[in-house]
């Protein structure tokens, strides 16, 4: 949790937060975690989970789109735009870490290669489960 904001991140994900105050390359680690789970083994904090936490690096700071903002009287000719861009710092995770799990990999990250869908003899997608 940064800024106030809740995301939910795998390693290897990349995301924007607001902008925080680090430079651009430096490791950060944040400590507000609200749950952890690999598979079945799930914790949840109370509110925060003791001992989580999530490191990542900065990858860069930027500013968002712009939003046009504009107000009005009628019939007095009174018209007012502003403009306002959001700054954000753009994180990239590297490690998931709480009390009582080892370090959280996503399966496709773990094993070092990509796994294709399986797909059965008529072309469809095999979800290993049979129909009756």
């Amino acid at each position: 949790m940064t800024g106030g904001k809740q995301y939910r991140v795998q390693v290897g994900d990349s995301l924007r937060v607001e902008k925080l105050a680090a430079e651009a390359g430096e490791p950060i680690t944040l400590d507000k975690v609200l749950m952890v789970g690999a598979g079945e083994n799930v914790a949840v904090g109370t509110p925060y989970l003791e001992g989580g936490e999530v490191s990542a690096k900065i990858n860069s700071h930027g500013r968002g789109k712009k939003i046009r903002i504009t107000k009005f009287k009628r019939r007095k000719n009174y018209r007012r735009t502003q403009g306002h861009r959001q700054a954000f710092t753009e994180l990239e995770i590297t490690a998931i870490n709480a009390a009582g799990f080892s370090e959280i990999l996503p399966a496709d990250l773990s094993s070092g290669e990509e796994s294709e869908p399986a797909f059965d003899a008529a072309g469809d997608l095999d979800t290993g489960s049979e129909e009756t």
